[in-house]
């Protein structure tokens, strides 16, 4: 044996839901990949009521978890303004002494049966790394950005937004928590890529729960009143003081802005830009092709910050799924999905403004492509002719990628404000 080679025999990893005893130890094996050391008890003691076990996945070398996955239902917003029904994966990991030996594998492909088998249409993540899950079928289908305004520079343009209403600041309490959920609720529904959100989600988001992970949220929480009285639109936001030379140069972050209308949309902004003692504001949680700088007097106060790629969507009924959404464009095409070397599936997709028909079909395809790049087209923000790049593509007719990148294609971006 080579001198500081250490040999670690092959062992057999066992996949399976974990019982409630185990909870602690999955949490600490998830953590450990995540190179943080929090108090797994207590957050397992947190999160006992709230998680359905039978979605929390374990990988395990004898009785030790190795590798950590789970997953909750929710609902997926897709073009047309159809909600789908889809599964939400998320704290994928393998700990550090157990990589490269099937562990990661065999847990998607266990979640995936078990969702295709609940009837969800879909899997979506937002992945830690961006070269694990394309060979898993997935595709970015959002982008997301925040945006950085240097407000001592800049206002809301007058004409922007009708100032009706008023913005209230408001207690962070559950009846709070139920207003801006019913804005969310109604938001969700008129938007592609948006999805349901667990209660447990809009506790921990206003700060009356997760304190067992670490510091909870503590800030701030807006809300616009349109001209009944009704809550329309709320940001929720926190400040950092700062001078320098005794001038204040604060930062306000708002972890989230919602609306109904853009007129709420536009008086919540003029809000937070005009907040005292800030120079800064930092809004999370974007599109890349937000309209924020084209508010602003002086739009080039406004830069993107951490751009890149958000939702990750994965088809696990491909008829169901291209057959909910709507279409913009009228065509007919079969597709071969192709998700591994004896892994394939051929639709035929009949699509038009009016409505959409998939079946799988025997019929010669006139577009083979990975199913990741049908996953990340699928919500129309990506484009087919793009998404193809990586494992390329194989025209059986001629013009037929363009014709299914017109297809997909959508003249509205979709976006994804929850993260999990």
């Amino acid at each position: 044996m080579a001198a500081g080679r250490c040999y670690c025999p092959p062992v057999a990893i066992e996949v399976r839901a974990i019982r409630e005893d185990e909870l602690a130890p999955w949490l600490d094996a998830q953590t450990t990949a995540f190179l943080a050391r929090p108090d797994v008890e207590r957050i397992a003691e947190e999160v006992r009521e709230h998680w359905d076990l039978a979605r929390v996945w374990g990988a395990f070398d004898g009785e030790r978890v190795v590798g950590t996955a789970r997953a909750y239902a929710t609902e997926l917003t897709v073009p047309g303004n159809r909600q789908v029904k889809a599964s939400a994966v998320t704290q994928v990991a393998v700990i550090p002494t157990h990589r490269r030996r099937g562990a990661l594998r065999t847990m998607l492909e266990t979640e995936h049966a078990a969702a295709a088998e609940r009837g969800e249409l879909v899997s979506m993540l937002y992945a830690s790394e961006a070269t694990i899950y394309d060979r898993f079928g997935y595709g970015v289908a959002c982008q997301t950005a925040g945006w950085s305004v240097d407000v001592s520079v800049t206002g809301v343009h007058e004409a922007a937004g009708r100032r009706t209403g008023a913005i209230e600041l408001v207690a962070i309490d559950d009846a709070a928590l139920d207003d801006v959920r019913a804005v969310y609720e109604r938001h969700r529904l008129t938007q592609p890529g948006e999805i349901w959100r667990r209660p447990i989600t809009w506790r921990s988001d206003l700060g009356l729960a997760g304190h067992a992970w670490g510091d909870a949220w503590k800030g701030y929480l807006a809300v616009h009143r349109d001209e009944t009285g009704a809550i329309d639109g709320y940001a929720r936001y926190s400040g950092e003081g700062k001078w320098e030379h005794r001038q204040p140069r604060g930062t306000l972050t708002v972890d989230e802005l919602q609306a109904l209308t853009p007129d709420a949309e536009v008086a919540l902004l003029r809000y937070l830009v005009d907040v005292d003692l800030v120079t800064t504001l930092r809004i999370e949680r974007r599109t890349p092709t937000d309209r924020i700088p084209w508010l602003l007097t002086n739009g080039r106060a406004a830069e993107p910050y951490d751009l890149g790629d958000g939702l990750w969507v994965r088809l696990h009924d491909a008829p169901a799924a291209l057959e909910a959404r709507a279409y913009e464009q009228t065509g007919s095409i079969v597709l071969e999905l192709v998700s591994g070397p004896e892994d394939s599936v051929r639709v035929a997709l009949d699509a038009s403004p009016d409505g959409a028909r998939a079946v799988v079909t025997d019929r010669p395809p006139d577009l083979t492509v990975a199913a990741s790049a049908v996953g990340a087209a699928y919500l129309g923000g990506t484009r087919l002719r793009d998404a193809v790049l990586a494992r390329g593509a194989d025209e059986h007719r001629p013009g037929a990628l363009a014709k299914a990148d017109a297809l997909f294609a959508c003249r509205d971006a979709p976006w994804c404000s929850t993260f999990f």
